[in-house]
This record gives C-alpha cells, structure tokens and sequence, in this order.
C-alpha cells in the first residue's frame, strides 16, 4: 500500500508522540508499505519553525532529510498535476497544505495517514 503522512503524523512519528494511533504506527512500521512525505508536509514544517508556532530539537535542514533517509520514506515533489487538483476540490477544508495533500493523495492513489476526520469529506481513503 501506498502511504502519504500528513504533516503531524509525520511529527509525531519522528517524535514518537503518545499521540500517534496504534494503527498509524502500524502501518508506518510495516515494510511492504510505500511512505510518502509530501513537500507541502516540509514547506508547512519550515513555515511554521521560521513563525515560531513549532519548535524543533534540531535545525530543519538536519532532521528532516535524516528523518526521511533513517526510515525509508520517499520524497513526493508538488507537480502541476496535483496543484490543478486542488482547484476542482471543495472548500470542506480551508487548510491550503492538507487541500494539497488531498489532491496528492487522489493523484497519487495513496492512503493518506491523517488524525483530521474533516478530510474524510474528500472521499479519500484514510488512516487516522
């Protein structure tokens, strides 16, 4: 199966935050799945570290590349394809960054791996 994190779930992994759902972590841990971190996800983590609404225990640029590498998870690059997506998709969430990874998911038929209910509405396949 073909995962895509969303940005928390990508955070609370790392952090190996109580958080984080059995299943979640179940699924992230099992080999025979493909993970996927979405550039939105690292945009949002940048954007958010440089307003200071998130706090890391490490720069950016260290973590989150070793993070990726350490636990096999691929890098989804934002094509075209998945930003004109995101224009035909209502408004059932405003956040622009999980609109994004919604349209990635779609394009990309991933399972995406979120604890936000409100993305159901999308008709996606999600794991809370």
């Amino acid at each position: 199966m073909k995962v895509l994190l969303d940005t928390q779930i990508f955070l609370w992994f790392v952090m190996g935050d109580p958080r984080l759902s059995k299943l979640a972590r179940d699924t992230i841990d099992d080999v025979a799945n493909e993970k996927y971190l979405s550039a939105a996800s690292a945009w949002e983590i940048a954007i958010k570290m440089s307003l200071g609404k998130l706090s890391l225990a490490e720069p950016f640029g260290i973590l989150v590349p070793r993070e990726i590498s350490s636990n096999g998870f691929n890098y989804l690059p934002i094509e075209l394809r998945h930003v004109a997506l995101v224009v035909s998709l209502p408004l059932h969430h405003r956040d622009p960054f999980d609109r994004l990874l919604v349209a990635q998911s779609i394009s990309e038929q991933m399972t995406l791996v979120s604890s936000d209910g409100m993305l159901d509405q999308y008709g996606i396949h999600r794991i809370a």
